[in-house]
């Protein structure tokens, strides 16, 4: 049976001088919705300049500017179609995954202002699913018309089988767990990375103990990350957490 988890030990990387780059997971048929890994090394810089694609970055090593603006800790930014933008990494270098959102996605009409990056600590929680929790980086909010970008913490044990309306990528950011889509079973470690088709369903297990499992999700088109559907059959015998 196929694999649908990667990481980077199991992609060539594309080098360029100073930087490195690993395609995660790919676009495909019906979405365009991708995802790689970048490695830069002190002071690289790479130009985005797509006149058809978003770009969602989110930084978990290092740090850099993006456009000018400080990208420090675990941060996110963005570069919208046909606006341009240099990502330049400091001295300790920068590492992140970038997301790319094709032309074709459905319009989310905008919320707020756009915002060029932000931190994941000035970013409030909400919830999710029984125990589950998130921080919404960027969506309709803030600028981010065709995606909704995210980080995800799912305590120990799973939550019930259930599907979503969008088209997802979720890349490991912290922890260990099994990744249940119908009889297939895959082990889940920190950078790897798989899609999830709307109406696919699924269970993303947190193997550990005590520690949650914390994910990064992108999905298409943007929207709220908590919502979740259940088949007849779960919520026929599923109790919502308190």
């Amino acid at each position: 049976m196929a694999t649908r988890v990667t990481d980077t030990d199991r992609v060539t990387a594309e080098s360029s001088g100073d930087h490195a780059r690993h395609a995660l997971v790919a676009p495909e048929e019906g979405s365009e919705l991708a995802l790689d890994a970048l490695r830069l090394a002190p002071g690289a810089a790479v130009e985005f300049d797509d006149d058809l694609h978003d770009t969602l970055l989110f930084v978990h090593a290092g740090g850099g500017t993006l456009d000018g603006a400080d990208l420090e800790g675990r941060c996110a930014g963005l570069v919208a179609a046909g606006t341009g933008g240099t990502l330049l990494a400091g001295p300790d270098g920068l590492d992140c995954v970038r997301a790319t959102v094709g032309a074709s996605t459905d319009l989310h009409a905008p919320m707020g202002t756009t915002e060029t990056a932000v931190t994941l600590d000035h970013v409030e929680p909400g919830k999710a699913t029984g125990s589950r929790s998130f921080q919404v980086l960027f969506g309709p909010h803030n600028g981010s018309t065709r995606a909704t970008l995210f980080v995800g913490y799912i305590p120990p044990g799973k939550a019930p089988w259930h599907y979503h309306l969008y088209d997802e990528i979720v890349w490991v950011l912290r922890g260990e767990g099994r990744l249940h889509v119908g009889d297939a079973v895959e082990p889940l470690t920190p950078g790897c990375a798989f899609r999830l088709h709307a109406r696919e369903v699924h269970i993303v297990e947190n193997t550990q103990p005590t520690e949650e499992l914390a994910v990064l999700g992108i999905f298409t088109p943007a929207g709220s990350p908590s919502a979740a559907y259940l088949t007849p059959e779960i919520a026929a015998t599923y109790v919502a957490a308190g």
